[in-house]
């Protein structure tokens, strides 16, 4: 038959790349360890890859629930095959003809594994061809154990002999050849127990659940085994109880066999069922040895399932106390003591939401496409980011980090120094000032409002205090790279200050008079517009010009602008404590414009300029920020 490889039928971590070799391989373009392969069942993609004629492909649907059935014969043969030992009226009774039901469901899938492709852990290829697929299963030693485990041994003998029962004991000891069969039950919970689907708790706590009932069923079969097979019925003990237990019902010995091996295994051992000959005080003796590793085993994993499920739980009180320890040694106000309480609990409740922390490991490319699904909407709707270019948003995005803040904390304080400014994805903030010690709320920000950019932008203190009114999400953008994308994007820059100055001028007038530098520049703003309306008289074009670009100096350069300081005199007069030390603007394009706008501020026009050491400046582009200029 031919079976079409579905990508989206296929488990696998990443998705894979397939095409054609004339050798009969399919190469896997992605480098995936076939280990991990069918440990996830992810959907990877669209289309398919057709294999050769009469190849199954190992991780086909129909392929996998093929699978899946024996999985369900397998647990049978696990309870049979010691039950049969032990009970021999069943193994050559009711039970015969389930038994050669299951063993020709797994005759069939001997047959079928010479048609399933595999994939060579060396070179990572899928391969299809039947030569090397038959070869590789003869040669394996599962092929033979798979054999073994699947002829009817008894069966076999009876149509050779002619004889409608077979007594012997060796073909009891031959039935426990399927046990081989639990191999597929270890790969299947090895397979659970990494798919992401399943809870891992619960996977394991089953195959924990499973191998105790194994241990217990296999050892009470064994242990009734032993009586049937003692030389003398009463001195065995189950003899001792029952005398004629051999005519008794066959589920009265295996209740009595499965309650001698679950009191023995618990260690309670009542003492109404015990060993009586030399062989089954042996046996009792391996058991309980057994017993030993078994009850470390299952109370290490228990133990680590569920350490490993409070772990963030104890990480967090541990935290707290620390906090609290801090805080009590070093007397901090109730108040602040609060706010770090807070906070160390909001980072232990939103852990998972840490961009950081879940992106770290992630390329780069992911890292930019999951940025931009999350926030690009909430930026684009910010006031600063408004009609600004496709690529600056693409290049924006990734670099915001996104950070949570519980309700009632300080986001920025006033007057700290700014380094950051931030974007509201969810919640709310107040925008507080501090007067005559009193505190006052001047306005209150959610989505998608900012805060802290005019400290960032004019290169000023923070100018407020913002506060968190509930549980916020914020994306912060550091100054450095903010300045280091506009540098080579002129036209985004100049919507971004034009955006910045129109925003300033919509602000409510009890926020402009509590930042002083904001009303100077709006003031000077105004005086230039109107100088400029008065210049576009006729005959006075040749200044508009001038001062149309010293107007919009602010808004039109082309990354965030120089502060400079200029002052109406030489450096070497000296100015006494108390008088103005200048005048700061934001430096224009041209000399000339620095000297007419030196002369609206101080009345009088200069022709020099110079800087604090006394050298002249011929190039605007040689000044840094802050520079105090001399003009005379």
């Amino acid at each position: 038959m031919t079976s079409p490889l579905t990508l989206s039928e296929r488990q696998s971590p990443l998705p894979l790349l397939f095409r054609r070799h004339s050798s009969g391989e399919i190469r896997n373009l992605a480098s995936v360890s076939s280990s991990l392969l069918p440990a996830f069942g992810t959907v990877v993609g669209e289309g398919t890859v057709q294999l050769k004629k009469y190849v199954v492909a190992p991780y086909d649907r129909r392929y996998r629930l093929w699978q899946t059935f024996l999985i369900l014969l397998v647990i049978y043969s696990a309870w049979s095959s010691p039950f049969e030992l032990a009970f021999r009226k069943v193994a050559t009774g009711s039970l015969v003809p389930v038994d050669l039901a299951v063993d020709v469901f797994f005759g069939i899938d001997i047959i079928v594994t010479f048609f399933v492709a595999y994939l060579d852990k060396s070179t990572y290829l899928l391969v299809d061809d039947h030569k090397k697929i038959a070869l590789r299963y003869v040669t394996h030693l599962g092929f033979t154990m798979d054999v073994a485990s699947t002829l009817p041994f008894q069966a076999m003998y009876q149509a050779a002999s002619g004889r409608r029962k077979a007594r012997s004991e060796v073909f009891g000891f031959l039935n426990l050849l399927r046990l081989w069969r639990l191999r597929r039950v270890s790969a299947l919970f090895s397979r659970l127990e990494k798919d992401t689907r399943f809870s891992y708790f619960w996977t394991r706590t089953i195959k924990l659940i499973c191998v105790t009932l194994f241990a217990v069923h296999s050892a009470g079969c064994f242990y009734y085994w032993l009586a049937t097979h003692h030389h003398i019925s009463e001195d065995t003990w189950i003899g001792s109880l029952i005398p004629d237990y051999q005519d008794r019902s066959v589920w009265l010995g295996y209740t009595y066999s499965m309650y001698w091996s679950i009191v023995t295994l618990t260690t309670v051992g009542y003492g109404d069922i015990h060993a009586v000959n030399t062989g089954e005080k042996v046996f009792t003796l391996c058991y309980m040895l057994f017993n030993i590793g078994l009850t470390a085993y299952l109370i290490g994993n228990m133990t680590n399932l569920i350490v490993h499920s409070a772990v963030r739980t104890f990480a967090m009180r541990d935290a707290i106390h620390e906090v609290l320890r801090y805080a009590s040694k070093n007397r901090l106000p109730e108040s602040l003591k609060e706010q770090i309480l807070a906070h160390v609990t909001l980072k232990f409740k939103t852990a998972e939401l840490q961009q950081e922390e879940v992106l770290e490991d992630m390329p780069k490319a992911i890292r930019s496409s999951i940025a931009q699904h999350l926030f690009r909407n909430t930026v684009e709707n910010t006031y600063l980011f408004k009609g600004v270019s496709e690529d600056f948003i693409v290049q924006l995005v990734p670099e915001l980090k996104a950070e949570y803040f519980p309700p009632k904390v300080d986001m920025v304080i006033q007057n700290e120094i700014p380094t950051d400014f931030y974007i509201i994805v969810s919640g709310a903030v107040d925008v507080l000032t501090y007067k005559n010690g009193m505190e006052q709320e001047l306005s209150k920000k959610g989505p998608p409002d900012m805060f802290g950019e005019i400290g960032v932008i004019f290169n000023i203190p923070q100018p407020f205090t913002v506060r968190s009114r509930r549980l916020s999400q914020v994306i912060r953008i550091s100054h450095h790279h903010f300045k280091q994308l506009l540098q080579p994007l002129n036209e985004d820059g100049k919507i971004i200050l034009s955006n910045f100055l129109q925003h300033l001028k919509g602000l409510r007038k009890e926020v402009i008079e509590e930042i002083p530098l904001v009303r100077e520049f709006l003031s000077d703003m105004n005086s230039e517009d109107a100088a400029a309306a008065a210049e576009e008289e006729p005959g006075n074009q040749g200044q508009n010009e001038g001062t149309t670009r010293n107007s919009t100096a602010f808004a039109g350069s082309d990354t965030l602008p120089t502060r400079v300081i200029i002052h109406g005199h030489s450096p070497e007069d000296k100015l006494s404590e108390g008088e103005n030390p200048g005048k700061l603007i934001y430096l224009p394009e041209t000399i000339d414009e620095v000297l007419k706008l030196a002369e609206r501020r101080f009345g009088k026009r200069g022709t020099k300029i110079l800087m604090a050491d006394g050298s002249w400046v011929e190039e605007l582009n040689t000044l840094r920020e802050n520079d105090h200029l001399y003009i005379f």
